[in-house]
């Protein structure tokens, strides 16, 4: 399969430039198809752009990855997601060994040590089994809002994502928190209840914590980091 850039990306960008996402989304998975698929961690937008997918496409493709280590809030989203709109997200797991052998060297919750660990765990709990669901995929779709991190402020709507070789979708990049909740309570979907315990960005249990009044969202991920390290690697894209 061919992986170069097959459109215009900075045509695109002013295409979109007054878009709604909603019309973002119906352009890209009547351009690629089934090749085009959502990584889905079920947080708020991600919920927000399943439910805009789903309404555009019954059939279109949300993957997601279970680490091993999610709350299990996040296993029991999954099924009232797929439960609501009579769909099925595609589940990619690590690769055993990897996670047996870093445990074996590093201890179970290493991450804690260094960031060098942390960034290994990731890796293999997320970026590895990305990668395979990466690779029937032309395009993929994110739920990236610019105002979540430090590290997300210059990120565009459509964007060519050089680490993967793929088209980069991010439909909900200018939308605010208030638009993103103000959605899902118009339209009723289902959402993780750990966000009514202060928890802002849910990713995996040891290395999620609710945030304080006044803290910035992200700040309850990896919080013994500075924010410049912030990122599992998913969205980190090579020059």
């Amino acid at each position: 399969m061919n992986k170069s850039t097959p459109i215009n990306i900075p045509l695109l960008n002013e295409k979109f430039s007054n878009a709604s996402p909603e019309e973002i989304l119906d352009f890209m998975l009547k351009q690629f198809g089934d090749q085009i698929a959502m990584a889905s961690s079920l947080s708020a937008e991600d919920q927000v752009l399943t439910h805009m997918m789903l309404t555009i496409d019954p059939n279109a493709r949300i993957f997601t990855l279970d680490t091993g280590r999610l709350f299990p809030e996040t296993y029991d989203l999954i099924d009232r997601t797929n439960a609501r709109y009579n769909t099925r997200i595609e589940v990619f797991f690590p690769e055993s060994a990897e996670v047996e052998a870093m445990v074996k060297e590093e201890g179970v919750n290493l991450f804690y040590h260094s960031i060098e660990n942390r960034k290994r765990c990731c890796h293999v709990r997320k970026v590895e089994p990305l990668i395979r669901a990466f690779s029937s995929l032309r395009a993929w779709i994110s739920g990236l809002r610019r105002e979540q991190s430090v590290t997300r402020t210059e990120v565009q709507q459509v964007e060519w994502d050089k680490t993967h070789s793929l088209v980069k979708v991010n439909p909900l990049i200018a939308w605010g928190d208030e638009q993103v909740w103000d959605y899902i309570h118009q339209h009723n979907i289902p959402y993780n209840p750990l966000h009514k315990k202060g928890f802002a960005s849910i990713g995996c249990q040891p290395c999620t914590r609710a945030i304080e009044p006044g803290e910035h969202p992200r700040a309850g991920r990896w919080w013994w980091e500075n924010p410049e390290s912030r990122e599992c690697g998913l969205h980190v894209n090579k020059a």
